[in-house]
């Protein structure tokens, strides 16, 4: 079944939506914008145990491509991350990544060589100039340490050639009894709007305390969080920050109720030793028709407000920069959706077709504002529909579509436009039951990775 907690993960600011714009693979979610699509929430994995896993899995060292647009544009968007050190212990352990894009190397040298006129000393100094320049690197250190199997620390530092600022963050995590504790500093964090935007708040400090799901579907958070300075939008100049961006300190608590109802479904399990019947992913393995659902509500204080900004440069944002950010209000969210799978992913070809299809609410009130004045009502208070496809290539071969579509669209001459598309193909491994590497690109944000995922939808 899809994540049926993105919903109360949304109106916090610590969900991981995956990006390569950093080393770590992930940047946030904007709190109050829609739910973003399944595939961009980011892997549970961090990112160096990616490399690490694969590096075991393969026995090779793994050079992995990714797309992501620069504000350097002799840069390119085409670069290539590895694992350069890695040492560890039992209970702790630290990596070190890099970065590289060609482009700018590659046109450098071709011009040079194209533009001498005999090919000499001085021309292979000139040529040698392009091979260390700065801006084509960069470079993450990673570093955790367990203090028990439920206490962690975790600290990153990363740094790239074209930018003078380094980021660095910190991280807690506490495990406790049915609730998980997490404290999270980041200077600066970076955070991608519904928009395929990126903003840079330069102090970014989270302390967040979350149940696990309750038997009867109950789950509920609560959480402090505090920006510190302006938002700048990254590889833009454009629009106005979100409101839950801006400056200030708040308080906020969610809960929420979920529920699934099975019209059938099979749950079978495969026959110990028969490696033919043995599924290519566990997760995958469960033919069913049902219909899902989440109702949840939030309610914030901020305990010190931020100034509201403006623009004269944008009129797509006008709604933000010149709406208000109340000091405490309350809301609603919710989700109903439809799940199909046929097959149950053992076979090489056609067994895996599955459906997902979710209407999503993130915040009844805007909604109701826009049925009674849409005028004054946010642009993202529409309904959101997201469907999910996913069909089986061959084997462990899975190609998936995911596609998020404000339902006010069907309303528009123009006919339907689509607000957010990302599309993959995956690879499951046997040898992690719940394991696959994702290759994803997304269009809106000319941005694309590979990723390993494990124990994910």
């Amino acid at each position: 079944m899809a994540r049926l907690r993105t919903g109360i993960e949304s109106a916090f600011w610590d969900q991981n939506v995956a990006s390569p714009q950093c080393h770590d693979g992930w940047a946030k979610s904007v709190p109050g914008d829609p739910f973003p699509v399944e595939a961009s929430v980011a892997s549970k994995v961090l990112r160096p145990q990616q490399f690490s896993f694969l590096q075991n899995e393969l026995r090779l060292p793994i050079v992995v491509p990714f797309l992501s647009p620069t504000s350097s544009k002799d840069l390119g968007s085409f670069g290539l991350q590895a694992l350069l050190l890695k040492l560890s212990s039992h209970r702790w352990w630290l990596t070190m990544t890099g970065q590289f894009r060609p482009r700018k190397l590659i046109v450098g040298v071709k011009n040079e060589i194209s533009n001498a006129e005999e090919f000499d000393l001085s021309t292979v100094k000139d040529v040698a100039k392009h091979f260390i320049d700065k801006a084509l690197l960069s470079f993450g250190l990673t570093f955790q340490y367990a203090f028990s199997p439920l206490t962690s620390v975790l600290f990153g530092l990363e740094g790239h050639g074209e930018k003078a600022r380094l980021r660095s963050k910190g991280m807690l995590y506490r495990k406790l009894p049915q609730h998980d504790l997490t404290v999270e500093v980041a200077l600066p964090q970076l955070f991608l709007d519904h928009k395929g935007k990126y903003w840079d708040v330069p102090v970014s400090l989270s302390v967040d305390l979350a149940s696990l799901l309750s038997p009867s579907g109950l789950r509920w958070r609560v959480g402090l969080h505090k920006n510190g300075g302006n938002p700048q939008q990254v590889n833009a100049t454009d629009g106005n920050p979100p409101l839950s961006l801006q400056p200030g300190l708040c308080l906020k608590g969610a809960t929420s109720y979920e529920k699934i109802i099975y019209f059938w479904r099979d749950k079978s399990t495969a026959e110990e030793g028969n490696e033919e019947v043995v599924p290519y992913d566990v997760r995958l393995n469960e033919p069913h028709s049902a219909v899902f659902g989440v109702i949840g509500g939030t309610f914030t204080l901020w305990l010190r407000n931020g100034r509201s900004f403006s623009s004269s440069n944008s009129t797509e944002d006008l709604g933000v920069s010149t709406s208000k950010r109340f000091e405490y209000f309350g809301d609603l969210f919710g989700s109903v959706g439809y799940s199909f799978q046929h097959g149950k992913f053992t076979k090489k070809y056609g067994d895996l077709t599955r459906l997902d299809a979710r209407v999503d609410i993130s915040s009844a009130s805007e909604y109701a504002k826009k049925i009674l004045n849409s005028s004054r009502a946010d642009a993202s208070a529409s309904p959101r529909l997201n469907l999910i496809l996913q069909q089986q290539v061959v084997g462990p071969i899975v190609f998936r579509a995911d596609t998020r579509i404000a339902l006010e669209c069907f309303a528009l001459k123009n006919g339907l436009a689509v607000e957010d598309f990302i599309c993959s193909l995956s690879y499951s491994l046997k040898s992690f039951e719940s394991g696959k590497v994702v290759a994803w690109c997304s269009p809106k944000r000319k941005e694309g990775m590979v990723e390993l995922r494990m124990f994910e939808f």
